[in-house]
């Protein structure tokens, strides 16, 4: 059984990437949807099952890190894995989005072989093809 994802970014040719990236890596995805901030992220979760977040953080309307704050206050991040992917790569930014959840973090520009071993490490492997 694949992956139901669900690609956040304002970026329509980043989302566009992460998906072709996910899909050459070999990680089977039975649905992967999209949306371009938070709000349409969360008005998706709340109507649709979903494996797997990966989100940017700088975002209009609603940032990852909103996001993240409100998928935990909604439980939603108990049972949804979460991974950044954003051209902040300071220690500091790093540091906050994981205490605010995130399951992992890839940053932008990103190799693929480095977007599948974070997905790897995040999933444990459980969904490579």
């Amino acid at each position: 059984m694949g992956l139901r994802v669900l690609i956040v970014d304002d970026s329509p040719l980043m989302r566009t990437v992460v998906r072709r990236v996910m899909l050459l890596s070999g990680v089977e995805i039975d649905l992967c949807s999209e949306a371009s901030n938070g709000l349409e992220a969360l008005e998706w979760l709340h109507n649709h099952p979903v494996d797997l977040v990966l989100t940017d953080i700088n975002m209009p309307q609603m940032s990852g890190a909103d996001l993240l704050r409100e998928m935990k206050r909604t439980g939603l991040l108990a049972r949804i894995r979460t991974l950044v992917i954003s051209t902040d790569s300071t220690d500091h930014r790093i540091h906050d989005m994981i205490e605010l959840g995130a399951h992992g973090y890839v940053t932008k520009p990103f190799h693929p072989e480095a977007l599948r071993q974070e997905l790897d490490r995040v999933l444990g492997n459980e969904y490579a093809g």
